[in-house]
C-alpha cells in the first residue's frame, strides 16, 4: 500500500508556514497520543505517521527535496524516513517539546505505560539497472520482491484468530523486568527485557497453524519504485516499510535500492556532463560541416566550422543529467577528431602529395597554434 502524502497526513497545504506545519503536527499528536488512545493500535500508527510526516517537513532541506521527488527523494542519503522507523521512545526524545506539560516522556506518563518491544523487519537490498535516458529523465520501476510477508490467516499476530494471547505472568505485560540487589553502594534497580514474553508483554496462548505464532510467511510483493532523475552509479534509496514484515505485527524493514548504469553506445557520463567524441573526414574539418550529434532523447544538428582544429571541444549547454538535488543540468561536450584512413590507393596519394605542396598545406602547424589560455577559452565558449 502506498505512503500517503505527508502533507495529507498533517491536514495542511503545500504552502503552509514552520509555524502552521508545527502546530498542524501538535493538534495530530495531541488526538492521536498513546495517553489518550491506550491499547489502540491503529492511533499508534497514525501517531507515527504524523510524526514521521513532521520529521520531514519541519526540516527546509528534506522538505524541499520531498516536495521536488516525493518519497524517493529522501532515501539517498539515509536509511529510510523517520517515524516508521522509529519506536515510541525515538518520537518522544525527539518531539517531546511539542507537547508541552500536559504528557510526560514514553513509559512515564499516565502512571506508567508499559515499554513493550516491538519487533522490526529486516532491510532487504535490491539492484535496478537504469539506461541514460531513464537516468536523465527519472522513471518509476515495478518490481517484484521475495520477501517476509504478513500471515494472511492470523493478520500478522501469530495467533489464531488474531485474539489468542494472555498477559505475561512474569512482567504483567509491561515487557521488561525490574531488579533489585543489594551491593556496597546501596540497592540497585536494574530492568531488562522480560524473558518469558522477549519484551512483547502477552503471550500467544493458541499459535496460527499457517505461521506457527511467527505472524510472517514466505510471499512475493510488486513494488513500485519512483526513481528520481540524475541518480549515479552506486547511491543507494530506500523505500521506506517495503522490506520483510516484522515479526507478529512488528514494524516492516526497508527495502534498500541500489543504482546500477548502463553503458551508453554513444555517451560517456563525467559526473553530471556527458562527452560524446565526434570523428570527422579531413575534408569536413578543413570545409566545414553540418553534422548531427546524439543526445539522451534525439539528435541536434551542429556546425562544424570550416578550419576547426582536431581537439576542439564544443559544449553544448544544458543538454546532460540534471543534478539529483535539483541543482541545475550539466552539458553535453563534443570532442573533435579527424579521422586518418589507414590505407589509400595510388591516386589518392597523388592528391595528398599534391595538397602537401600547396601554401596553406605547408605551412610549418606550429606557427599557427593557439597559446595555452587561448586554448582553454575555447573549451569553455
Amino acid at each position: 500500500m502506498a505512503k500517503r502524502d505527508f502533507y495529507e497526513v498533517l491536514g495542511v497545504s503545500r504552502s503552509a508556514s514552520a509555524d502552521e506545519i508545527k502546530k498542524a503536527y501538535r493538534k495530530k499528536a495531541i488526538q492521536y497520543h498513546p495517553d489518550k488512545n491506550p491499547g489502540n493500535k491503529e492511533a499508534e500508527e497514525k501517531f507515527k505517521e504524523a510524526a514521521e510526516a513532521y520529521e520531514v517537513l519541519s526540516s527546509p532541506e528534506k522538505k524541499q527535496r520531498y516536495d521536488q521527488y516525493g518519497e524517493a527523494g529522501l532515501g539517498g542519503g539515509s536509511q529510510g524516513f523517520g517515524g516508521q522507523n522509529m519506536s515510541m521512545d525515538d518520537i518522544f526524545s525527539m518531539f517531546g517539546d511539542i507537547f508541552g506539560s500536559g504528557f510526560g516522556s514514553f513509559g512515564g506518563f499516565g502512571g506508567g505505560r508499559s515499554q513493550q518491544r516491538v519487533n522490526r523487519g529486516s532491510d532487504l537490498r535490491v539492484k535496478v539497472r537504469l539506461n541514460l535516458k531513464e537516468i536523465v529523465n527519472g522513471v518509476e520501476k515495478k518490481i517484484k520482491v521475495n520477501k517476509y510477508v504478513g500471515c494472511s490467516v492470523c493478520g500478522g499476530t501469530g495467533a489464531h484468530g488474531g485474539s489468542s494471547f494472555s498477559t505475561c505472568s512474569t512482567c504483567h505485560g509491561s515487557g521488561h523486568v525490574t531488579r533489585i540487589a543489594n551491593t556496597i553502594l546501596g540497592q540497585m534497580q536494574t530492568s531488562s527485557v522480560c524473558p518469558t514474553c522477549q519484551g512483547e508483554g502477552k503471550i500467544i496462548t493458541n499459535r496460527c497453524s499457517n505461521c506457527q505464532g511467527e505472524g510472517i510467511v514466505k510471499g512475493e510483493e510488486v513494488i513500485t519504485i519512483r526513481i528520481p532523475a540524475g541518480v549515479a552509479e552506486g547511491m543507494q534509496l530506500s523505500v521506506s516499510g517495503k522490506g520483510n514484515a516484522a515479526r507478529r505485527g512488528g514494524i516492516p524493514g526497508d527495502l534498500l535500492v541500489l543504482i546500477q548504469e548502463e553503458e551508453h553506445p554513444e555517451l560517456i557520463r563525467d559526473e553530471n556532463d556527458l562527452i560524446y567524441n565526434l570523428f570527422m573526414t579531413f575534408p569536413q574539418m578543413v570545409l566545414g560541416a553540418a553534422v548531427e550529434i546524439p543526445t539522451v532523447d534525439s539528435k541536434v544538428k551542429v556546425k562544424i566550422e570550416a578550419g576547426t582544429q582536431s581537439g576542439k571541444i564544443l559544449r553544448l549547454r544544458g543538454k546532460g543529467i540534471p543534478d539529483v538535488n535539483g541543482y541545475g543540468r550539466g552539458d553535453l561536450l563534443v570532442k573533435v577528431h579527424v579521422w586518418i584512413p589507414k590505407k589509400l590507393n595510388s591516386e589518392e596519394k597523388k592528391l595528398l602529395e599534391k595538397l602537401e605542396t600547396m601554401p596553406s598545406f605547408s605551412e610549418n602547424p606550429n606557427n599557427q597554434d593557439k597559446s595555452f589560455f587561448e586554448k582553454m577559452k575555447d573549451i569553455f565558449e
